[in-house]
């Protein structure tokens, strides 16, 4: 019988320690995604991908951030979430000058910090996971030239400063800068308000001869409903209107014909992969939390990551409502 009992005994050390290795994670891992809009439609699905990885993983999750957009309470969120000593940070930009030090103040104090959707490039953040909204932009202005033929009056809505919208809209500069029969009329911020594209589209739409508004373009996920709102109003539905993500209400309007098309990004996979990229951080840390890894040819992180962008119209929309249902329920 003692071998037996010898075996058994190996094979209970050999299941401890494959146990043990296996029990990478613990919920007394916290993890912070610290935001600015998070009762929008757009960030609540980022909010679900993070919560997601955190379930998958078995770590905590917690979420910061100002439901509408105020750069100062997301600063007091994050000065919060550092105080906190969490073991890791995500965050997205609102404002450069507002975050960059704050971001700065948490690498210095340990906590490795990742930003997702909106970048601080010049912080000391390891890297961004988000979208490339250059190329986004390009590829909206793409959209606009070949609906309006090359020729018309064109206004933006953005969030002025917000380091995201201000790429996206270059990336439609330089597509229009080749197409001399484009006009850009107006650049509005909406501050965050999306009443605000209501407000005005009802204004421009009222606009004629030369002054004529072609195409509005949103380069926020809130505006788009209400510049389509404010459109169907006037029951004139021929102008050309490109709007940002795929909230519900954005993916119906362009069923309806209203919006031509949506620029789509990735929210719940920014949060899931962000996530998991904070994980592998704390668990195999750098040598050097605060180096900067983009001049180095060698370094264990990317630069960036890009979590993909896409166009949505009448063509493909009815496969992506079916994904957000399937994905809700």
């Amino acid at each position: 019988m003692k071998p037996f009992k010898g075996i058994s005994l190996a094979l209970a050390a050999l299941a401890m320690v494959m146990t043990s290795g296996c029990a990478r994670h613990s919920v007394k891992e916290v993890y912070y995604l610290v935001g600015s809009n998070m009762s929008s439609s757009y960030w609540q699905t980022a909010v679900a991908g993070f919560k997601k990885a955190a379930a998958d993983y078995g770590v905590t999750a917690k979420v910061a951030g100002p439901d509408n957009y105020d750069p100062q309470s997301e600063r007091t969120e994050l000065q919060n979430a550092v105080v906190a000593k969490p073991n890791g940070i995500l965050v997205s930009v609102s404002d450069v000058g507002v975050l960059q030090p704050e971001i700065d103040a948490a690498v210095s104090a340990g906590i490795p910090v990742i930003t997702i959707d909106s970048d601080a490039a010049a912080s000391k953040r390891l890297f961004f996971i988000g979208t490339n909204n250059l190329e986004a932009g390009r590829l909206g202005g793409r959209r606009v030239v070949e609906k309006l033929s090359g020729k018309g009056n064109v206004v933006f809505f953005t969030i002025a400063g917000q380091p995201n919208t201000e790429e996206r809209l270059k990336g439609f500069k330089d597509v229009f800068s080749t197409q001399p029969g484009i006009k850009i009329m107006e650049v509005v911020d909406i501050k965050g308000a999306a009443v605000t594209a209501f407000d005005k589209t009802q204004q421009l739409m009222a606009q004629t001869g030369d002054k004529k508004i072609n195409a509005f373009v949103c380069l926020d996920s809130m505006s788009g409903k209400m510049v389509a709102d404010a459109i169907k109003r006037t029951g004139d539905t021929s102008r050309e209107l490109v709007a940002w993500d795929v909230n519900p209400d954005t993916l119906q309007a362009i069923k309806d014909g209203v919006i031509d098309a949506t620029v789509v990004q990735k929210p719940f996979t920014m949060g899931y992969v962000g996530l998991k990229a904070l994980d592998e951080v704390f668990h195999y840390p750098p040598a050097q939390l605060g180096k900067d890894y983009s001049s180095d040819a060698f370094a264990p992180y990317p630069a960036f990551i890009d979590t993909g962008t896409a166009i949505v119209d009448k063509s493909n929309v009815d496969g992506y409502l079916a994904a957000a249902q399937a994905h809700a329920q």
